[in-house]
Order: structure tokens, then C-alpha cells, then sequence
């Protein structure tokens, strides 16, 4: 559900000061690491999800099960990355020494890198797993003479973080969100230079 030319360069400074637990919308970017082909692949302008991409689409959507602050907007699951909209419905006051991740929801951190950093560790768990009983075969990669499997890496460490700030930037991100499956083909040699950490 992704992508228009006139979005930010998928590059992000953080804000300093800024509280990214506070109510709000934003635009969150992740990509696979070494851009792996793991998620799926692109035909006819539309997007295909792998087994792997399944599990994260999943996963994502069970964010607002653990989550009841946090609406989720338009997203997409890309071959080699992750376009989507978060949003901050109520701000819930952090308590001192908060880790969390989907598999143990017990006193969350709210702000939107604990958010990701949740998404990704489980992910990347249940992602493990299922290559673990397929003996480590990557859906749609090149075939490669059998190994014993090691867990993989699936995301890279940073993420492209964008503050929605009004309605029309809203709307416009969408519709980047929405076109992306359509404009792979015109954007996929262009490499997301990603710049925030988790």
C-alpha cells in the first residue's frame, strides 16, 4: 500500500527533545537486511507475500492487540522492505526501567522506537522459527546447496522515522504507501539510505 516521488529522502534526524511517545501520526520505513528479497515479490503491480512477509503482516497487526493506544493506518509489505503510518492515540506515561517486545507485553514502552524495536525482535523470532523447521530456505531466494541453518538477521538496525503533521501530508504519505507495489519496477535500483536508530 506505498509511494510518490516527492517523499523525504528516507532520510531522518531525530528531533532533539521531541517526546515519540506523545500523540501523534508517523511514517515509519524498515528494511530487510542486506535488502533481502524475503517478503514476497512483485507481480503485475501488486505485491505477493512469502510465507516470511505473512508472518510480519501478522505480526504488525497484532500490534494494536498489545497495544490499545496505538491505531495503525495504511501499510506495506514490501520485497525487501516496510512502508507505514503509526498513530498515537493517547500518550501513556512511561515507567522507569520499561523494555518490551510482542512476546512479553508486560509494562510496554510507548514511544515509537520501542514500538518498532517490539515489531522487529518478534518478527524476526517467528521469522527464525519457521526457517528453523524449513531447514533455513529463504522463500523465492536463489537455490543454494543445503547448510545447517543459522538464525538470520531480518531487519536492519535503522528505520526511517517521518512526523505526520497536518491532513495533507497525511493524505500524501498514503497515497506513497498505496502506489508503491505499482512504482517498483521505476524505484527498485534506488537504495533507501536510512539514517535513524532504534
Amino acid at each position: 500500500m506505498s509511494t510518490n516521488s516527492n517523499l523525504p529522502n528516507r532520510r531522518s534526524i531525530r528531533l532533539k527533545n521531541y517526546d515519540y511517545s506523545q500523540k501523534g501520526s508517523y511514517f515509519i520505513t524498515i528494511v530487510t537486511q542486506n535488502r533481502k528479497h524475503l517478503f514476497g515479490k512483485i507481480e503485475d503491480g501488486k505485491m505477493i507475500l512469502s510465507s516470511v512477509g505473512k508472518i510480519v503482516e501478522d505480526e504488525w497487526m497484532n500490534t494494536i492487540q498489545l497495544r490499545p493506544n496505538v491505531v495503525l493506518g495504511e501499510f506495506i509489505i514490501m520485497p525487501d522492505h516496510m512502508h507505514m503510518i503509526v498513530t498515537i492515540i493517547t500518550q501513556i506515561e512511561k515507567k522507569e526501567n520499561e523494555e518490551w517486545i510482542h512476546s512479553n507485553p508486560k509494562s510496554p514502552s510507548h514511544t515509537i522506537g520501542a514500538i518498532i524495536r517490539g515489531f522487529k525482535g518478534a518478527s524476526t523470532k517467528k521469522i527464525n522459527l519457521f526457517l528453523n523447521s524449513r531447514s533455513g530456505e529463504l522463500p523465492f531466494a536463489p537455490a543454494a546447496p543445503a547448510a545447517p541453518f543459522a538464525p538470520n538477521k531480518i531487519f536492519q538496525r535503522n528505520y526511517y522515522e517521518h512526523i505526520i503533521r497536518n491532513q495533507r501530508d497525511y493524505h500524501r504519505i498514503e497515497k506513497y504507501i498505496i502506489d508503491n507495489p505499482r512504482n517498483w519496477k521505476k524505484k527498485k535500483k534506488k537504495k533507501l539510505n536510512l539514517k535513524s536508530e532504534d
